[in-house]
């Protein structure tokens, strides 16, 4: 559960104070139990928010796991205008995405994915999310790309609903099970394929102090 794992991992080895945000109730009292349990329930808070509603900035950094998705090629100019307002001068955001490297062949909105999983989901090139930041008064510091990665992080998971399929037709039904086991089965298939990608852009406010010169130095 991205939301509660990163905020954890920010909490404890960094020292720093995290807002989560998410429009999941199930996802934030998850979130807000695990970080009860290591004692870091006044370094974490968990919100139920739309991000468009977020009024307490400016922050040091914005981490964006599997948003932007879901924001679709209309909204992200806002989306980015959003972020960098929420962000101090000098201010980083790691936007993490999935992203659609057919070229102009475009996903059909009929087919299983858009269907079931994913109804509004909209995954553009990482050519267009680096145009949007840079547009929307962002620095590219770094690009990397994480596809084949993902291609085996599918498999796996794959691997665990398969070894665990009992409990989890009890957790949920025998069809949602089938759609997340196909789902996963052929988004593994896309990564490894390369018609779609998964990609960390990491970006700066302007204003501030700027990154170290070496790459080696701030990752």
């Amino acid at each position: 559960m991205r939301l509660g794992s990163f905020a954890l991992h920010a909490a404890q080895h960094y020292g720093v104070s995290v807002v989560g945000v998410t429009l999941s109730t199930e996802q934030a009292v998850l979130a807000r139990k695990r970080a009860a349990d290591a004692g870091l329930t006044e370094n974490i808070d968990i919100r139920v928010q739309d991000y468009r509603d977020i009024v307490d900035g400016p922050f040091d950094a914005i981490s964006s796991i599997g948003m932007s998705e879901h924001v679709g090629r209309e909204q992200t100019p806002h989306y980015v205008d959003v972020l960098h307002g929420l962000l101090r001068p000098g201010g980083r955001l790691l936007n993490h995405a999935i992203s659609w490297n057919a070229g102009p062949i475009k996903p059909d909105p009929d087919s299983f994915i858009p269907r079931y999983v994913f109804p509004d989901g909209e995954m553009i090139s990482l050519g267009e999310m680096v145009s949007a930041l840079e547009t929307g008064g962002f620095e590219v510091l770094d690009v990397e790309a994480l596809r084949q990665h993902y291609a085996l992080t599918l498999r796996a998971w794959v691997r665990r609903l398969e070894e665990n399929w009992d409990e989890a037709v009890r957790l949920t039904s025998l069809g949602r099970a089938r759609v997340w086991r196909l789902y996963m089965a052929s988004s593994a298939v896309g990564f490894e394929t390369g018609i779609t990608g998964v990609n960390q852009v990491l970006v700066q406010r302007a204003g501030g102090d700027g990154p170290p010169l070496h790459r080696s130095d701030w990752i």
